[in-house]
């Protein structure tokens, strides 16, 4: 199967999800994060909103908040040219609106995150995603926000944890040459 054959079949997969089978994927990857030693040792988290179908971060968010972490959601910012992805601060999950798409975004002007590539170990990406395979390949949304984000942040790529639903295991993914795998894979 090819990407976009892979994308529209665990949409439809991840779309059907009862109630209930949520709440239990959303308990368990909370569960899974918090106790997660990447989280426990970062001063700083690059999350997401979760969206439409995707699996809720919002538990993950606010404790990280309530920790005294620095937390950074996606902002996509359109220049014109190629729409491109930045990480810029929340103090509260109220502060999100919905931006590219009606996805809940920091609004403008917040403090963005600075990669040095120094000091990396303190900080931890949950990253969304359609789909991902037991190699760690991931198939997103198919505009490569992630990809290109992290393509010139070696450091940063191996304290990446791409998070979802069971369903969003598949046997295998096309890999090409810009794509990006985050550094651990868990879908409950």
């Amino acid at each position: 199967m090819n990407k976009a054959d892979i994308r529209r079949r665990v949409l439809a997969l991840r779309e059907a999800l009862g109630e209930e089978e949520r709440e239990r994927a959303r308990v368990l990857l909370t569960e899974r994060i918090l106790g997660h030693q990447w989280f426990y040792r970062a001063g700083i988290l690059l999350g997401f909103a979760g969206y439409g179908s995707e699996i809720d971060t919002g538990e993950i968010l606010e404790e990280a908040l309530r920790l005294g972490k620095q937390v950074y959601l996606p902002k996509v910012i359109s220049d014109g040219v190629q729409p491109e992805m930045a990480f810029l601060q929340i103090h509260s999950t109220k502060e999100l609106i919905p931006g590219y798409k009606g996805i809940p975004e920091p609004p403008e002007g917040g403090e963005a995150y600075r990669y040095s590539g120094e000091n990396t170990e303190s900080v931890l990406m949950l990253m969304p995603g359609v789909a991902f395979d037991g190699m760690r390949n991931r198939i997103g949304y198919g505009k490569g926000f992630y990809d290109r984000y992290l393509g010139d942040k070696p450091k940063l790529q191996l304290k990446t944890i791409g998070v979802g639903f069971r369903c969003q295991m598949v046997e295998d993914i096309p890999r090409g040459e810009y794509d990006i795998r985050p550094y651990q894979v868990i879908c409950v």
